[in-house]
């Protein structure tokens, strides 16, 4: 029971702290980099960590799923998603949707998911020196 749930615990405190951050940074952070360049890297961890709390190790290639999603999202921001669902006037929307386009983005999501297959196979590799 314990190696079924210890790793889910890691994960969803690691994705209650990175969501905390994200919301901060949301909130509080005026910069040139931080908001729309490392936000965007940490965003890949909060999805990342939270299926990792559902699925802790049963999904091969989850960081190329989440870029794929990312980029679906930013495609979705490129054609103004927002307006189309009618949801322009609601500043939450547009923070949580996002509302402009930018290739940026897609380098940060990018980022954001060659640093989590990094971290999973330094994990698998550590893993196997220890077994």
């Amino acid at each position: 029971m314990k190696a079924f749930i210890k790793p889910r615990i890691k994960y969803l405190f690691a994705f209650l702290l990175l969501t905390a951050v994200e919301f901060a940074i949301a909130l509080f952070v005026r910069d040139r980099f931080v908001r729309p360049y490392l936000g965007d890297v940490i965003i890949i961890f909060v999805i990342y960590c939270f299926i990792r709390t559902l699925f802790p190790s049963g999904i091969k290639l989850l960081p190329l799923y989440i870029f794929l999603f990312a980029l679906a999202v930013e495609t979705a921001q490129y054609f103004d998603f927002v307006a189309l669902l009618g949801l322009d006037g609601s500043r939450f929307f547009r923070i949580l949707l996002g509302a402009t386009f930018s290739f940026a983005d897609i380098a940060c999501y990018a980022a954001g998911s060659i640093i989590c297959f990094a971290v999973e196979y330094l994990q698998k590799r550590i893993h196997k020196r220890k077994n």
